[in-house]
């Protein structure tokens, strides 16, 4: 029997924050279902901007191409680019220089089998070719090959010092993997070598941003608007609001300052595979509703909410970019006193205020940002949640039937870690998020032949942010495995990622939603950037 279901995608976020979350309600065999998966993402990724009349290349000018190409790069004209560096290379199709630079305008592109084709066999035949090294190690950089990248990179600085590329390569390497403080002195470095190169400084204010240096992000964001000369004015907008904001941020003592006891241990009640988390907003009384959501950098709050007490705007940042409709929505900044969850408080929470495309039951979302000091567990065994201050000296948390797996931290301030698809033999980074109800894959691994026998007749509606999208197809997946952990028979939906993917920094593959890890005790080790995994059901592949 073929049916139809509705998915809610809405989107905003701080330092690019993705939300996905889900809500069902009605029979589970016959009725109408109803899933939210909530993309919260603050789209700064460039768009490509026309080109004067692009100038002929001479036999004599490859030189002179690059140059030309480095120029639409800057402005965001990587279409442009690409066709100066062809046009260069079909004069002189042997000029590494000319394949090196449009390698890299692939790397920008995502266009990364492209770009390793190219920059691969420059960096084997020419050894002691620093740049070769840097742009494949930004090849590997994209693709979530950590461990290439990280060799690439420091090859390419043993050749060159002054590499700009590779210092900032291996700063976002660092960035991923949580080394914060070594992030942004490698990312110094490059802008330090490369003062007039705008992602370097576009970098630094993301990171700046992720280590609480929040008046030292507005200065980079600042930086990044003065060098950069992509005419993007809506992105522009965007920037400026978040410069605003982030120095009102520079302006507090402490953000999420905690206080309360040590540890604290609350119920949550699980609706349609999300946690929903009672918690106290400035002191009230009234416990409010709010979604645990390890997919979201930053809580978010509804605007009705908001309003009901008397929480008003800090700045608004211009219009976002989601799913569904127009494809924009406005951000608006705004900030909370204190949050209390059980026996904990935490004070100076920076959120965002969004209009809620649900029934009106969802105060909000709990992001990482304001769970991010504790070690946190979610026990969907015991329907419970746990708040534990983590000390510099404790022991690591593991538990004898439990497996710790490494987690990444994206640009966009997601938690990544790999996943195998069965039927796919290359491990995929999904998101991790227990706000999503059902897990999601990119429509580009939907297109995989080894999914095509698992789609599935019924299609969902999706309503974002932006408005609503018809018709989202759905799959049964044979098996996902999460390290040792696999399940067999997870329903996911296909959705088009590419715009987490321009903002993620590495690329996404889809979602580990609620419908897997619903059958586990996780701890979330943020300092360590790492998760626990006990099972709660003595059924491994149910």
């Amino acid at each position: 029997m073929t049916g139809r279901r509705s998915t809610f995608v809405c989107g905003i976020g701080m330092r690019m924050a993705m939300e996905t979350t889900k809500y069902r309600t009605g029979n589970t065999s016959r009725g109408l279902t109803t899933i939210f998966i909530t993309l919260f993402l603050l789209f700064f990724a460039g768009n490509s901007i026309a080109s004067p009349d692009i100038q002929k290349v001479g036999e004599d000018d490859v030189k002179r191409a690059i140059k030309l190409a480095d120029r639409q790069i800057r402005r965001g004209g990587l279409a442009e680019a690409e066709t100066i560096l062809k046009k260069a290379l079909e004069l002189k199709p042997n000029d590494s220089s000319a394949k090196l630079k449009l390698a890299f305008v692939y790397v920008k592109m995502r266009r990364l089998l492209d770009a390793y084709e190219l920059c691969f066999p420059i960096a084997k035949e020419e050894p002691k070719n620093a740049y070769a090294f840097a742009v494949l190690g930004a090849t590997m950089l994209n693709a979530g090959r950590f461990r290439e990248a990280r060799l690439f990179f420091v090859n390419s600085i043993k050749l060159d010092r002054s590499e700009a590329l590779a210092w900032a390569g291996i700063g976002m390497v660092d960035f991923y993997e949580n080394g914060i403080g070594e992030s942004l002195a490698n990312l110094q470095e490059a802008v330090y070598h490369a003062p007039m190169e705008a992602d370097f400084h576009y970098a630094l204010a993301q990171v700046s941003a992720r280590a609480e240096k929040y008046k030292e992000a507005a200065e980079a964001y600042e930086d990044f608007l003065r060098v950069s000369k992509n005419a993007d004015d809506e992105r522009r907008e965007r920037i400026k609001g978040l410069i605003n904001f982030l120095r009102f941020l520079g302006g507090k003592q402490a953000l999420y300052q905690t206080g309360g006891a040590s540890f604290t241990k609350v119920p949550f009640e699980l609706i349609g595979n999300r946690p929903i988390v009672n918690l106290r907003l400035n002191g009230s009384d009234r416990e409010f509703k709010f979604v645990l959501d390890t997919g979201s950098g930053i809580s978010v709050i509804s605007d009705e909410t908001a309003k009901a007490l008397g929480i008003k705007p800090i700045t608004k940042g211009g219009f976002a970019k989601g799913i569904g409709g127009d494809g924009k929505f406005q951000i608006i900044y705004g900030f909370v006193k204190q949050m209390g969850i059980g026996d904990v408080i935490i004070r100076n929470v920076p959120v965002y205020f969004r209009k809620f495309h649900s029934d009106g039951k969802i105060d909000g979302y709990i992001g990482l940002s304001m769970i991010s000091k504790f070690l946190t567990t979610v026990d969907y065994g015991s329907q419970s949640f746990i708040l534990q201050k983590r000390e510099d000296n404790m022991d690591d948390v593991a538990a004898a039937d439990g497996i710790s797996l490494p987690l990444r931290l994206t640009s966009s301030g997601f938690l990544s870690g790999e996943v195998q698809l069965e039927g796919i033999d290359t491990p995929l980074n999904f998101i991790v998020d227990t706000g999503a109800s059902v897990s999601v894959i990119s429509d580009e691994i939907a297109t995989h032949n080894a999914l095509a026998p698992f789609v599935r007749d019924e299609k969902m509606r999706v309503i974002g942010s932006a408005g609503i999208t018809e018709d989202v197809p759905s799959f049964l997946l044979p098996r996902i495995s999460f390290g040792s952990h696999s399940r067999k028979s997870i329903t996911a939906i296909a959705l088009d990622l590419d715009i987490i993917n321009e903002a993620s920094g590495f690329e996404q593959a889809g979602i580990l939603g609620g419908n897997f890890l619903r059958n586990y005790r996780m701890t979330f080790d943020f300092k360590k950037s790492k998760v626990t995994f006990v099972s709660v059901n003595t059924d491994p592949e149910k």
